[in-house]
């Protein structure tokens, strides 16, 4: 029986806790069906892994291990792979309904699986596929506007939350489809941030967004993301969204919305949760992967950039606790990435 090192959880603790994220050796997995098996060179840390992860009253008999995205080598393919050989170099964001990247070795159904940009570093590359595909199925997907250069020229985009790992691509892409992309951020450095990462303005989440925007020239605007708090700012974005406008949300809410806000203005409200292709094995499942290889494209042609700030070595228990208190902070920019075992 060959093992491999894993970082997991038998239970559910507060990140200061020496035991909220352990070492661990674990059986490695073989592939089945459409899976490969990667070797992991590098994972990034999201706020979905500090959620999953958050104290509850649960104990597992077998370790939970977390994480998502990851960039490595495949090592070996399940019988019926028809995209990926030994050796091809993946990123990728994984299932929530499978066991996660913070291991050696791990299992991914190839159809969510994108090459790894070859401009960039495993580590580099790792701070991408979940942002990059919640990002990308919110604006195409989700809100229905075309990614490609200038398909939406001055059509108003407010972002909130814009200097974090999702917001830190959507000004991207949502820059070079041709928005005008007003990011929302409330410190200096993170304006900083998503100015430089393509935001036309920046308002602050802080502070009542109508009178903001009409600062700027905008009375309303045509579209929202919202990347953080939906339940907080939902009153200010049935406010100032535009008539036939359309909000997409990628934040669950901890009190119910009153949808009527919305109704005078017939504004269209989605939900984006990249998990769900993968998790309901939907018919479109394979759209992730070509969304990979298109960003993989775009990095590739100096487009899109890399979003890691930070970098730990190697993936451990003790730097996966660090990383993870820094994202409960709510004060990360950008994405923190660990890498080697």
């Amino acid at each position: 029986m060959a093992m491999m090192k894993a970082v997991g959880l038998y239970r559910y603790l507060p990140i200061s806790d020496p035991e909220s994220l352990l070492d661990l050796e674990v059986e490695r997995p073989r592939p089945q069906g459409r899976d490969l098996l990667v070797q992991i060179q590098a994972v990034s840390v999201n706020p979905v892994d500090t959620k999953i992860r958050a104290p509850k009253d649960r104990v597992e008999s077998t370790p939970k291990i977390l994480g998502f995205d990851a960039a490595g080598i495949v090592v070996e393919t399940g019988p019926d792979c028809q995209w990926y050989k030994p050796g091809d170099e993946v990123f990728y964001a994984g299932s929530n309904v499978r066991q996660g990247t913070n291991a050696e070795y791990h299992l991914v159904d190839e159809r969510i699986v994108g090459r790894k940009p070859k401009a960039l570093s495993f580590a580099e590359a790792a701070a991408l596929p979940l942002t990059s595909l919640t990002a990308w199925e919110a604006l195409e997907d989700r809100l229905g506007f075309s990614l490609e250069p200038g398909a939406n020229r001055g059509t108003p985009l407010l972002i909130i939350g814009a200097a974090g790992g999702v917001g830190s691509v959507a000004t991207q892409l949502a820059k070079r489809a041709g928005f005008t992309v007003i990011g929302t951020a409330s410190r200096p450095e993170t304006k900083a941030w998503a100015l430089q990462h393509g935001a036309d303005h920046i308002i602050d989440h802080t502070r009542p967004f109508r009178p903001q925007l009409e600062a700027l020239g905008f009375h309303d605007v045509d579209a929202i993301l919202c990347l953080n708090a939906t339940d907080k700012h939902w009153e200010q974005m049935a406010d100032v969204i535009a008539p036939q406008g359309k909000i997409c949300s990628i934040v669950e809410t901890s009190t119910l919305l009153n949808l009527e806000l919305l109704f005078g203005k017939s504004v269209t409200f989605a939900w984006e949760l990249m998990f769900t292709r993968p998790r309901y094995q939907t018919a479109d499942m394979a759209r992730q992967r070509d969304i990979l290889n298109r960003v993989a494209d775009l990095v590739d042609a100096g487009e899109i950039q890399s979003t890691m700030t930070e970098h730990l070595s190697p993936i451990n228990a003790e730097n996966l606790r660090k990383a993870h208190a820094k994202l409960e902070s709510g004060r990360t920019i950008g994405k923190i990435v660990l890498s080697g075992f």
